[in-house]
């Protein structure tokens, strides 16, 4: 660890009008938040600016007030609004000079792609005095770090694109402030459905009051729950340990049956539970449109356990695909949001696709449709499963609220927490 400088606090200060302007979304301020956390850096400001000179001038010299360390990120390509460096150099009492390294890097990079370097290129080469500079091996602009050491301040500088800054930070940034810290965090997630939020905190409430290191918070989502468990210690692996501690003791308690995995997501959990059990699932869907079918095939390798889906939106592909009775449809006033309707089609599809697993779904998304009887929200999830030469089948209604695009993914996310849930109980 370094002595001569003491990170205290960080802020991230994001440079683009097209940020600013919504354009884009500032991914890069989560990912280096997450990463500032896991070094055990406290951050208490982050911002965007412009690709204004003034106004990132006084954007800088406030960060530098408040922080010891501030993170920028854009700003440091051929064009003339590019200034980033510029301004943090005039703050920082440093001249730009030409840094021979990556000078002869941006040379060879565009001689190797067989492409005139233009002049204004040669501005991404040009680097404060002095500054410890960052490898670009996903692009052309160069990084860089400024330390004043008699103020106790350092300015890093990274580019915009997500691809080349996350790459960046890996390669180079991220070993860089690892020399001034002496503690690490390290976080994990106990992925959790079918309970809210404020249930799981009541059944949790305890453990969340004396937990100190690690913590342990509750974080909402769509039709799901997390658990952050975070530790600190002086090495990654310490604090991980702490935390797979105190996730154990979190399997002992109530909310055990609602956890379905660590550090997953609902589609990852599912398909893996079925791929070690060699079973196949398939979907039948209206409401949802595909959506589940998509999430489950979005996985790498769910070859080995999806067959197939039916996106049956009208009546005529329910009963003619599917094998739902035209009485089941008749008794909905043929607009099939129905238990009934919603367990032939998952037993249709089954028998359909030769599958162990059907899943179905059928209901009203909205934002219109509803009445008092059948509300926007109204869903019905189908599940019929083979079993020692038997179809058992359920049926699960749901009342979600939100819009259209909420609704369809709490159903989707429910389906597979019970299909989850299913698994566990054949075990």
């Amino acid at each position: 660890m370094r002595k001569d400088m003491i990170i205290e606090s960080a802020e991230i200060l994001c440079v683009g009008t097209e940020i600013l302007i919504g354009d884009i979304v500032n991914t890069n301020a989560a990912f280096i938040s997450r990463e500032l956390a896991e070094l055990g850096i406290g951050q208490f400001y982050q911002a965007v600016v412009g690709d204004n000179p003034c106004r990132l001038k006084r954007a800088l010299s406030e960060a530098l007030e408040r922080s010891s360390l501030v993170i920028m990120t854009g700003g440091l390509g051929p064009t003339y609004d590019d200034l980033t460096k510029e301004t943090a150099a005039a703050l920082m009492g440093r001249e730009i000079t030409v840094h021979e390294r990556s000078m002869e890097r941006l040379t060879a990079m565009f001689e190797t792609r067989g492409i005139s370097m233009t002049e204004n290129n040669r501005k991404q080469a040009m680097m404060p005095a002095g500054a410890v500079v960052f490898d670009n091996n996903n692009g052309t602009a160069p990084g860089c770090a400024i330390e004043d050491a008699e103020r106790g301040k350092i300015v890093i500088m990274m580019p915009g694109p997500p691809r080349e800054m996350k790459a960046m930070w890996a390669e180079s940034v991220r070993p860089y402030l690892e020399d001034f810290t002496d503690s690490v965090f390290a976080s994990r997630n106990v992925n959790i459905v079918g309970l809210g939020e404020s249930k799981l905190e009541e059944m949790l409430h305890d453990l969340m009051l004396e937990a100190k290191n690690p913590t342990v918070a509750p974080y909402c989502s769509e039709a799901e729950v997390r658990l952050r468990v975070t530790a600190s210690a002086h090495t990654r692996e310490e604090a991980l340990k702490l935390c797979d501690s105190m996730i154990e003791r979190i399997r002992q308690s109530e909310a055990a049956p609602y956890i379905y995995g660590i550090d997953t997501s609902l589609e990852e959990a599912l398909a893996a539970a079925l791929i070690a059990r060699g079973l196949t699932v398939s979907t039948a869907e209206s409401c949802t449109g595909g959506l589940i079918g998509k999430s489950i095939t979005d996985i790498a390798g769910t070859s080995a356990c999806y067959r197939g889906g039916v996106i049956s939106y009208s009546c005529d592909v329910k009963r003619d695909v599917l094998g739902v009775r035209e009485e089941s449809l008749a008794e909905t006033g043929y607009d099939a949001v129905s238990a009934q309707v919603a367990l032939e089609m998952a037993e249709g599809v089954l028998k359909l696709t030769g599958s162990d697993i059907g899943i179905s779904t059928t209901g009203l998304a909205g934002p219109a449709g509803g009445s008092d009887d059948k509300p926007v929200g109204l869903v019905y999830i189908g599940i019929a499963a083979k079993r020692g030469g038997r179809i058992n089948t359920k049926v699960i209604e749901c009342h979600f609220l939100g819009t259209r695009g909420h609704i369809r993914v709490c159903a989707c996310k429910r389906a597979f927490g019970e299909v989850i849930q299913l698994l566990r109980e054949w075990e």
